[in-house]
């Protein structure tokens, strides 16, 4: 994931032949993306022909900064690649006030 000065959280993730992927947040605001590739064997019988794939689980998880907007949450899967865009409040500065010093 990206944080940064901008306004939106972004990341994206490789994953293709992983079917299905989850992706959700739990209370302390942490993303959790996961997904299982099945193993995938192919044989043909006229020639020998054989292809084999790992299979496996993957889960990641990010902590979200605390103006991630959670709720306005997308994400969006193309060639493989799962997109996640996570818009941000804008953090307000610290208003500065001069304190007089007398004497």
């Amino acid at each position: 994931m990206a944080h940064g000065p901008s306004r939106v959280l972004s990341g994206w993730f490789e994953l293709h032949q992983f079917r299905p992927i989850n992706a959700s947040f739990d209370l302390c605001r942490v993303l959790q993306i996961s997904g299982e590739r099945t193993k995938e064997q192919e044989e043909k019988k006229d020639k020998w022909h054989r292809v084999e794939r790992s299979s496996g689980k993957f889960l990641r998880r990010f902590r979200l900064p605390e103006n991630a907007k959670v709720d306005q949450v997308k994400a969006s899967m193309e060639n493989g690649v799962l997109t996640v865009t996570i818009p941000k409040e804008e953090v307000k500065k610290p208003e500065v006030k001069s304190i007089e010093i007398s004497g």
